[in-house]
C-alpha cells in the first residue's frame, strides 16, 4: 500500500473533522457538531451534480466507471522500478552481444513488462530502427493520451465541485430570500447555501486535485521507465557494448541512485 496516500488522505479527514468538532471555549472536541454539516439536499447537489456532470461528458458509463475506479491507483505501490529494468535490459544486452539478436527471442517470452518485450520481439525480427522506434513512440503516445484522460477527469472534479457548490448556494439564498416570512426556514435554507460550497471545496481539495497530481506523478514515472527502455532496446539492436548501455540509461535515474541497482526507486525515480 501506498503510505503517503493513505496519511496524506487521512490526515485531511482528520483535519477537517477536528476542525467541525472542536470547541474554542471549552478547549474539547464535541462530535455532536459534525451533525451540523450533514445536510441531505446538499450532498444532492453537490457531490450528485458533479458526478452527473461528469458521466455526461464521457462516451459511455463504462469509460466513466473505469476512471472512477483509477483512485485505487493511488493506494497501491508503483511497480516500476528503473534499477531492475535497467539490470534486465543490460542483461538482455549481453546475452544478445555472446549470442546474437535471435537469441533474444527466448528471454523475451520471460519478460513481465509487455512494452519491453514488444521492442524486444521486434529487433528480433529485424524491423528497421527507425521503424522500431517510431512503433514504440506512438504507443508511448498512446499510453499517456490515455493517462491524460483519466488525469483529466479527476480535474475536472476538482473544477466542478466548487462550481456545483456555488449553485446549492444560489438556491439555498433565493430559496432564504422567497421564504423570509417564514422564520423556520430560513435555517435550513442558508443551511445548503453555506454547506454545498463546503462540500464543494472539500471535493475539490481533498479528492480532485490530490488525486490528479499523484496520478500524474505515477504517469511520469511509468513514462520515463518506458523511455528508459526505447533507448535500451535501439542500444542492443545498435550493437551497443553493454557497459557504454548502462551508463546511457543510468542518465534517467538522478545522481544519488545510479550506482544501487537494487535499490527500488520507484517514485523516487523522478526529481
Amino acid at each position: 500500500m501506498n503510505l503517503s496516500s493513505i496519511i496524506g488522505l487521512m490526515t485531511g479527514i482528520f483535519l477537517v473533522v477536528f476542525g467541525i468538532a472542536f470547541n474554542q471555549t471549552t478547549m474539547s472536541v464535541q462530535f455532536g457538531t459534525l451533525g451540523n454539516f450533514f445536510d441531505i439536499p446538499s450532498i444532492i447537489i453537490t457531490i450528485g451534480g458533479t458526478f452527473t456532470t461528469l458521466l455526461t461528458m464521457e462516451k459511455n458509463v463504462q469509460n466513466y466507471w473505469a476512471k472512477l475506479k483509477s483512485i485505487g491507483l493511488i493506494f497501491k505501490n508503483p511497480s516500476n522500478n528503473v534499477n531492475e529494468t535497467i539490470a534486465r535490459i543490460i542483461d538482455l544486452s549481453n546475452s544478445a552481444r555472446k549470442e546474437g539478436l535471435l537469441s533474444l527471442e527466448e528471454s523475451a517470452g520471460k519478460l513481465g513488462d509487455d512494452f519491453l518485450k514488444r521492442g524486444v520481439m521486434l529487433i528480433v525480427d529485424g524491423t528497421d530502427p527507425e521503424l522500431v522506434r517510431k512503433i514504440l513512440d506512438t504507443e508511448l503516445s498512446y499510453i499517456e493520451s490515455r493517462h491524460n484522460e483519466t488525469i483529466t477527469f479527476w480535474k475536472r472534479i476538482a473544477s466542478m465541485g466548487p462550481a456545483w457548490g456555488m449553485i446549492g448556494t444560489l438556491i439555498g439564498l433565493v430559496n432564504m430570500l422567497k421564504n423570509m416570512s417564514d422564520a423556520s426556514s430560513i435555517g435550513g435554507d442558508m443551511a445548503v447555501a453555506l454547506i454545498t460550497t463546503f462540500y464543494g471545496s472539500v471535493l475539490a481539495n481533498l479528492l480532485g486535485i490530490p488525486i490528479a497530481n499523484k496520478l500524474k506523478l505515477l504517469h511520469d514515472v511509468e513514462i520515463q521507465e518506458k523511455e528508459l527502455m526505447v533507448e535500451g532496446i535501439l542500444s542492443i539492436q545498435a550493437g551497443e557494448n553493454p557497459t557504454i548501455i548502462e551508463e546511457k540509461l543510468k542518465s534517467f535515474i538522478k545522481p544519488s541512485l545510479r550506482n544501487d541497482r537494487e535499490n527500488d526507486v520507484r517514485g523516487d525515480a523522478v526529481e
